[in-house]
């Protein structure tokens, strides 16, 4: 046998090149711990007022979620009642020394606790259980980290985990006494370490919202630019896994990632959508929200958020399918409301409820839903089958026109040949064939198509330049061939 016999097949000792290995990452094995407090106090905490307070079985499954979200090796997911915290490990003594020896039993590398632990948590845990602990928030940034894929992305990932780390820069040190000389003969208390990690930080940091600062000003640009074609912007918000990137691909026949995975699309797309009048518009698909999402990495991604914030109507997509829709449709509008966006305005906010094709079918609803007055429209569809999506189309296309001026006319003789031209140009709002061979139409035309229709029907009239006109329920589209 040679001194190398115990080597990969192609190998050939030190100097061998590991261009004919192929190494595969060994997924971590994780433990994942969901605190549970009692639902009394979960509600008076979330301050939810409608009481939609999450299963404990939908909990574990999105903390396993997050966790396979980067090929994590779940060994279990165990809900952990929580009666109180207990200030220096989160959980009772007892418990403590169980999730020791689970994790000792199962060659446990990474336990993940789905809850915000303080600094001394995290390190006390640490060293309890002889593994690396990370909490919510720590392994929300491990995926946004992963997904982020273009350089502003990137940016917003980095500015939020190194305020994640400022506040835990005391678990790397516990030299603290460290210090570097002052000047002069006597020299001085100097610097300790940690103030001097501390300090690169915080440079980082102000390096980082530096540059972030230019996205928002090259975003700023855009949003002018675009206003001056001029396009209404239409947002995408609403919990991650809703299924807003396959409503985006089914809107605007692209191809963006698109899969039953938290977070699988983190940064920002836009696409042009045309409506079925003939109203364009821009359509933004942002980064999915989530419950207990920290504050700072709220304020991390308001560059990319901009977009909703600005957004002339917000289509908040619901997974109404799950059995948490209500508490997820809570933390959306809790977000939303961190941004600044008054979710009182209904006629800016449409419910879009998606993945009814998931429900059985005697419980599926069908059409638009007539909501509470003051609450926001209601339209059922799958992004998936398609179903449902053209009476969404036609919605928000009449929010978006609510406000365009409309126009009345009559035409009669040889003036009826161009009436084709109005569908061309706009929506009919409704038309009267009278019986001497004159027809008057009402139609709100696309700014866009503003100046072609002036040319063409010179003799129309404004009736008011902001009606918030509705069609008729009578009226049908007219299609010339078919008259013909």
């Amino acid at each position: 046998m040679t001194e190398n016999s115990d080597l990969p097949e192609g190998a050939e000792g030190p100097e061998a090149t590991d261009s004919h290995i192929e190494t595969k990452r060994v997924p971590e094995r994780a433990l994942v711990l969901v605190p549970v407090r009692p639902a009394r106090t979960r509600r008076r905490v979330e301050g939810d007022p409608r009481g939609a307070v999450r299963s404990t079985a939908a909990r574990v499954e999105e903390a396993i979620g997050l966790a396979r979200a980067i090929d994590l090796d779940v060994v279990e997911g165990i809900p952990v009642p929580l009666p109180m915290f207990k200030p220096a490990t989160l959980f009772g003594s007892g418990k403590v020394l169980e999730i020791a020896e689970r994790v000792k039993a199962d060659h446990v590398g990474l336990v993940i606790v789905d809850h915000a632990l303080t600094p001394v948590q995290q390190q006390n845990l640490e060293e309890a259980w002889g593994t690396k602990v990370i909490d919510r928030t720590g392994l929300i940034l491990e995926i946004f980290g992963e997904r982020a894929q273009t350089k502003e992305g990137t940016l917003q990932v980095e500015l939020a985990h190194l305020n994640y780390q400022k506040s835990r820069l005391v678990r790397s040190w516990t030299h603290l006494e460290r210090q570097r000389g002052g000047f002069g003969f006597l020299g001085g208390p100097g610097e300790t370490q940690i103030e001097a990690d501390k300090r690169a930080l915080q440079e980082r940091i102000s390096r980082i919202e530096h540059e972030l600062e230019t996205v928002v000003r090259t975003r700023r640009l855009q949003r002018e630019n675009r206003r001056k074609i001029p396009h209404p912007i239409v947002a995408l918000v609403g919990y991650t896994n809703a299924g807003k990137s396959t409503l985006f691909n089914t809107l605007t026949q692209s191809d963006i990632f698109a899969k039953d995975l938290l977070f699988a699309t983190l940064d920002p797309t836009l696409r042009r959508l045309k409506l079925p009048h003939g109203t364009e518009a821009i359509l933004s698909d942002t980064v999915g929200f989530i419950s207990d999402l920290p504050t700072h990495l709220v304020a991390a991604f308001r560059a990319t958020l901009e977009e909703v914030i600005e957004a002339t109507l917000i289509l908040h997509v619901r997974d109404i399918a799950h059995e948490d829709s209500e508490a997820q449709a809570h933390d959306v509008m809790t977000v939303l409301e961190q941004l600044g966006v008054e979710v009182g305005k209904t006629d800016r906010l449409i419910e879009v409820w998606n993945k009814i094709d998931l429900m059985p079918a005697d419980a599926r609803p069908a059409g638009r839903i007539h909501s509470e007055k003051g609450k926001p429209a209601i339209v059922p569809i799958s992004a998936l089958t398609g179903e449902g999506v053209d009476t969404l189309l036609d919605l928000v296309e009449q929010r978006l026109n609510e406000d365009r001026p409309v126009f009345t006319l009559s035409l009669h003789g040889d003036a009826l040949a161009k009436l084709h031209r109005l569908y061309d140009l706009g929506e009919v709002l409704s038309r009267e064939d009278q019986e001497d061979g004159t027809t008057v139409a009402r139609i709100r035309v696309p700014e866009k198509n503003e100046p072609i229709f002036h040319r063409e029907f010179p003799g129309a009239r404004l009736l008011v330049a902001t009606e918030k006109a509705k069609p008729e329920t009578d009226a049908q589209p007219w299609d010339p061939i078919k008259k013909a």
